[in-house]
């Protein structure tokens, strides 16, 4: 070892000794995430742009890869491939996840333990496990759990100074969603001085850097739709630091400098580059969570008296309802299945559909047995052939002659009260619908509505 460790940490042989707790934390992530897996039969849309790509020829994903959606390459190579073995619908989408989960909650428990001792471990890798946010995308078929498993053996790694690995983890991670990269910086508040991890840390950038420069080409168009982080993303951020900050207290040194910059470091970071450019989510740095686990499993570990544990046990029947709502279809934006299902029941085989705004054509695309019976007017290139998420458009003009051309048309619009495009292309398509047909029928499904048009005097 090239020089004393950071940290104190307990004997290799009390590390290494094989305890059935170890399994408890794993179990109870499986456990959850297996709990209403299906979500109701529901799949919104980002999970619907996995489903649809990763059902791609790999030679199509990789052109898609070249124009849009890079930073999610590695994933949806990684879902190509599980579709290739087992096109299990919902549940192939989202066990990656679940998994993942599993395997974070093990390595938040690992770090305790190697930092603290067992009760710790035991507490902080369950603590994970039951944070609503990790339930919510260990149930999401997209990387995002996936991203914070690798942070998490990153981390675990780094204490080990196992730094070949720390290195290829952590770059696996950061291929996976770019944004663990600003895990880094939590590592380097307790790494610095290592030598061997700064060795790492430059391997890291290096490998990742063409990724970078991809992604940052693409950039509008994949981050162009968002904000500015809103007050809630920073009273969200205010209560989760304030929470880490008070359970840092009387908390191990060692453990506090590993976890305290885990979860202020990243999503602070973000917030502040995105006042400037607008790239803050909060599930691109869901591995923050981790660092509030580890820091809430230590404290629990040396409470003392009945006031922490009512305190947990409040917390635990609050997650209870909140974990409840996150398996029901209401709990994300939209149901891309609900809207296919809302279309199959009112379209006639060679109906016209239009996408009001285009990108809402991802509601259909990956229900391709409804999408195939309508005529989808205003499609120039589909998304395949164009390289992109969700096809190209023909000009206005051949658009207004299509739909002139359509006895009937299915209309999948946002909800009422969204902004509208001002595109060309949507102003045609709303002036064409109100002008030269009569709205039939309307029915809201979650976070869309599904229209029919037809010809004046021939609505049933």
């Amino acid at each position: 070892m090239e020089s004393a460790h950071p940290f104190r940490q307990h004997a290799e042989a009390v590390i290494s000794r094989i305890a059935p707790w170890r399994l408890l934390p794993p179990l109870l992530a499986v456990l959850l995430g297996l709990w209403g897996l299906e979500r109701g039969g529901s799949m919104w849309r980002d999970e619907s742009v996995t489903w649809q790509v990763a059902h791609r020829p790999l030679g199509r994903i990789l052109e898609l890869l070249d124009r849009v959606d890079a930073v999610h390459g590695l994933y949806y190579l990684l879902m190509h491939g599980v579709f290739e073995a087992w096109d299990g619908g919902l549940w192939a989408l989202r066990l990656p996840s679940v998994a993942a989960t599993a395997l974070a909650a093990a390595g938040v428990a690992a770090i305790a333990h190697r930092l603290v001792g067992e009760r710790a471990a035991l507490l902080a890798g369950c603590a994970y496990a039951v944070l609503p946010p990790v339930q919510m995308y260990a149930q999401e078929g997209r990387s995002y759990a996936l991203v914070a498993a690798a942070v998490v053996w990153a981390t675990y790694l780094m204490l080990r100074e196992r730094w070949a690995a720390y290195a290829v983890v952590l770059l696996l991670g950061c291929w996976l969603h770019e944004f663990a990269a600003l895990a880094l910086l939590a590592h380097a508040f307790t790494a610095w001085r290592s030598r061997g991890w700064r060795w790492s840390a430059a391997a890291v950038v290096a490998l990742l850097l063409p990724l970078a420069v991809v992604s940052a080409r693409q950039a509008e168009q994949q981050l162009g739709w968002l904000g500015r982080p809103s007050w809630q993303d920073w009273a969200a951020y205010a209560v989760v630091g304030a929470a880490a900050l008070l359970l840092a207290r009387g908390a191990p040194g060692d453990l506090v400098r590993v976890a305290l910059p885990l979860v202020l470091l990243p999503p602070g970071l973000l917030m502040v580059i995105s006042l400037f450019h607008p790239w803050y989510v909060d599930r691109y740095v869901l591995y923050a969570l981790a660092g509030l686990a580890l820091l809430a499993g230590a404290r629990l570990a040396t409470a003392r008296g009945w006031w922490p544990w009512l305190l947990a046990g409040v917390l635990v029947v609050a997650f209870g309802f909140w974990s409840v709502w996150l398996r029901t279809p209401e709990s994300r934006k939209d149901d891309a299945l609900a809207v296919a299902a809302a279309v199959r029941e009112r379209a006639r085989p060679g109906d016209a559909v239009v996408f009001m705004p285009a990108r809402r054509r991802e509601w259909l695309l990956s229900s391709p047995e409804v999408y195939g019976e309508l005529r989808d007017v205003a499609l120039d290139r589909t998304p395949a052939a164009s390289r992109s998420l969700q096809g190209t458009e023909l000009p206005p003009e051949r658009i207004r002659e299509a739909l002139l051309a359509s006895p009937r048309v299915i209309a999948l619009l946002d909800p009422a009260g969204q902004p509208l495009d001002p595109y060309p292309q949507e102003v045609v398509k709303r002036e064409e619908l109100a002008a030269r047909f009569d709205l039939c029928s309307t029915t809201g499904v979650r976070g869309a509505r599904v229209a029919v048009y037809a010809r004046p005097g021939t609505c049933p």
